[in-house]
């Protein structure tokens, strides 16, 4: 059977929608290709960010900002010096970009100026660290890329 350049041509074509085709079923319906959006409510936060930025604004007014430092017991989170520590109210966000099932949120209740994260929630990885907190009716914010 002889092929003309028409037919070769079409057969190209087909053979190409096919092969994306493929792809596209493919990046959809297997498992290891899960693609999560950041977060569920995208444009709102989104709308939001002037708020965040205004709190950053606040948390580099004072004179020392909040620590952290990975120990053995987990993540020991310091609140800066000379503020009424049980006055401090807020909450912790753990965010784990590669997987959605690891987030977690924290409230912030304090018996001293430190709080601690346990390690058995924190896997070896990247995690985005965002600590909303409020002082005497202002709002701060502290947020960091940090790796365990």
């Amino acid at each position: 059977m002889k092929i003309n350049w028409g037919t070769s041509i079409v057969l190209a074509f087909v053979g190409f929608i096919s092969f994306i085709m493929y792809f596209i079923i493919t990046m959809n319906v297997d498992k290891a290709y899960d693609h999560e959006l950041v977060t569920e409510d995208y444009y709102g936060v989104e709308l939001a960010y002037q708020n965040d930025i205004d709190r950053l604004n606040n948390a580099n007014t004072l004179s020392e900002n909040v620590s952290y430092k990975k120990t053995k017991d987990g993540l020991v989170i310091t609140f800066p010096k000379g503020l009424d520590y049980k006055t401090i109210k807020g909450k912790i966000i753990l965010y784990r970009p590669s997987s959605k099932q690891l987030d977690f949120e924290t409230p912030i209740s304090l018996s001293d100026a430190h709080l601690l994260v346990k390690d058995k929630r924190l896997l070896d990885g990247r995690w985005n660290l965002r600590i909303e907190w409020e002082y005497q009716g202002k709002p701060y914010l502290f947020k960091e890329e940090i790796h365990l």
